[in-house]
């Protein structure tokens, strides 16, 4: 699949729901209106389990920093990628899944055509100048009946989105501060990404 620039020439910029792909709705400012209450809890997720700088089974230093809160929580190391139960740095499980956290993902889910969704974790990157993270594809969960809901807060970024193969031309979709990317159904393997922040 070959598919142009989200923001070419031709796209209305000033939409507010735009479905880039089969099953990919980008959602403009859906969580600008809880951002500061969203924020607010992300440092209490991060008082309990402090971000950190995941290693690829490769070896590589993640350019991100990560934490997680809920059920379980996405891990790097040397032995591979996974979900574990328990904080590798603490041993302990992860932060509680904030209530809010669970209310804006179920209900951009739900706007962007899932209804079903019911999230019970949360990956939480941070990135700074200079970060990024590679095109991949989210295949450690158990089920991929559930979409992925990625809310965006802070700086703008540039997200890449691709096909379910890495050679697939991507999309380059800016974000902003209270952006929501919903992507399940045809799209849920999709190669995505986020390039490096200025």
């Amino acid at each position: 699949m070959v598919t142009a620039d989200l923001f070419d020439a031709t796209t209305d910029a000033g939409a507010q729901r735009i479905e880039f792909a089969p099953g990919a709705t980008l959602l403009r400012g859906f969580a600008a209106a809880d951002a500061a209450a969203l924020l607010s809890a992300v440092q209490v997720v991060v008082g309990r389990a402090p971000f950190r700088h995941m290693v690829t089974p490769g070896g590589y230093r993640m350019s991100m920093a990560i934490t997680n809160c809920g059920a379980v929580g996405w891990v790097s190391d040397r032995s591979g990628y996974r979900y574990a139960a328990l904080d590798p740095l603490s041993g302990e499980a992860w932060p509680t899944l904030p209530e809010l956290f669970a209310a804006s993902a179920t209900a951009a889910a739900r706007q962007a055509g899932f209804d079903n969704y019911c999230p019970d974790t949360c990956l939480i990157n941070c990135y700074e100048p200079g970060a990024r993270l590679s095109l991949h594809q989210d295949k450690n969960e158990k089920d991929f009946a559930a979409p992925i809901v990625s809310v965006s807060l802070g700086l703008p970024a540039l997200f890449l989105f691709g096909g379910a193969q890495r050679k697939y031309r991507v999309q380059r979709l800016p974000l902003l501060h209270g952006d929501v990317v919903v992507w399940g159904g045809p799209a849920r393997l999709a190669y995505h990404g986020v390039a490096a922040l200025a």
